[in-house]
């Protein structure tokens, strides 16, 4: 069926880039308002790096429902709330005055809030996409790399020109204003405006066991299968991973003697290349599949990490923020992808949000046991070697999970 002139699923796409943006990009300004928090508070950097841990354990929690939602309700409600909840823990934030106060504020209400976008509107894009599947997952995805360029950014200079506290009610604003607005345009399926997915002409998936359709496989089968859990083992090293550097790289960069706006600037570098890699991977999995490419990408994170570190001159944090952000932005993108690969698009939503689950106990724990052994031995030289043996086990898991046809009988 050839497709119309203008395919409604761009819009989704474009909604879900910018929604992508604000969740993702205000997310990492943690990064700088670290600082200004254990100054404030006196908080040692494993304590206050436990409420980034807080909030990935906590919307990995909450994806689960959030899939599951998205493929009852659709993604416009779901995200709607979405930021409605997101923007209210931002404002708590600008309020609180103990550490468990900002543990329930960013752990419980803003991590519900961010829980329900990456896994809501992956499953979206892949449900309007066939053909270029993969380049607009990237497209979606690269949001993230955008958002990571300019709000780390414009929260450091908000810091710099009032405090920390007005800072976080202005990007409550800023969320919620842009997430309710980008949320109006999704749609769920494309058969609710009388249209097919682009370049459909052939079942999405074709795999062979009694547990599957021609749109994929139900989720309690694929629950079952041996891929299932070494692909979760795999996203959650890479959230370990990619969550310490998050967290620590702007501190690490100021111990390394960086002003604090060229350390914020760190997570410009790494938001710009993490743009690039979203795209290039996204479309290069249309040609050669996420598998490859997610093994290529671990491999490299890997290799990045061990270089970070043994860093200690300005230039070397910056040429480690490109590689780090091309390679993470490379990542990101095979979650949706190497769902859709392997088990259909029939329980995508549900079962990418137990995929996100396990990603979030890694990224929960990667921040604070990263935090602990600098408490504990006053350097990141061996927790980011740490991280960087966790990305290769990444890449070898990675690299055996089998197509589904192979185990499920």
């Amino acid at each position: 069926m050839p497709s119309p002139r203008f395919f409604y699923g761009y819009v989704v796409v474009a909604s879900s880039f910018v929604v992508m943006a604000m969740s993702s990009g205000t997310n990492y300004t943690f990064s700088v308002f670290f600082e200004p928090l254990q100054q404030n508070f006196g908080w040692g950097r494993a304590v206050t790096a436990g409420a980034v841990s807080a909030f990935l354990i906590g919307q990995g929690l909450f994806s689960v429902a959030s899939g599951r939602l998205t493929d009852r309700f659709g993604p416009r409600p779901v995200v709607t709330v979405a930021g409605l909840l997101f923007g209210a823990g931002l404002v708590l934030m600008s309020r609180v005055t103990s550490l468990w106060q900002m543990y329930i504020a960013y752990g419980v209400l803003a991590a519900a809030g961010h829980s329900a976008v990456f896994t809501p509107l992956s499953s979206t894009v892949v449900r309007w996409f066939h053909s270029r599947r993969g380049l607009m997952t990237g497209v979606m995805m690269a949001g993230t790399g955008v958002g990571t360029m300019i709000m780390p950014l414009l929260a450091n200079w908000l810091i710099y020109r009032t405090d920390w506290r007005t800072s976080y009610l202005v990007l409550s604003v800023v969320l919620m204003t842009t997430f309710v607005f980008s949320a109006q345009f999704l749609r769920g399926e494309p058969s609710q405006m009388g249209l097919q997915p682009y370049g459909s002409g052939r079942p999405a998936v074709e795999v062979k066991s009694p547990a599957v359709s021609l749109h994929g496989i139900a989720f309690s089968g694929a629950i079952r299968t041996r891929q299932f859990w070494l692909l979760c083992a795999a996203f959650a090293g890479f959230g370990y991973t990619q969550q310490s550097v998050m967290a620590h790289v702007v501190i690490h960069s100021r111990d390394l003697g960086l002003a604090p706006a060229s350390a914020a600037a760190i997570m410009a570098v790494v938001g710009g290349c993490n743009f690039a890699g979203r795209i290039c991977f996204g479309g290069l999995a249309d040609r050669f599949g996420a598998k490859r490419l997610l093994t290529v990408a671990l491999i490299a994170l890997s290799l990045s990490l061990f270089w970070l570190a043994f860093v200690r001159q300005h230039w070397q944090v910056y040429a480690f923020a490109v590689v780090f952000g091309f390679m993470y932005g490379g990542v990101v993108p095979q979650f949706s992808n190497r769902v859709a690969e392997l088990f259909g698009l029939r329980a995508h939503g549900a079962i990418l949000g137990v995929v996100v689950l396990c990603d979030a106990f890694g990224s929960g724990a990667g921040p604070v046991i990263t935090g602990l052994g600098y408490d504990l031995l006053k350097s990141y030289t061996i927790p980011f070697a740490i991280c960087g043996g966790v990305a290769a086990v990444s890449a070898l898991l990675s690299s055996i999970v089998k197509p589904v046809s192979a185990e499920v009988s």
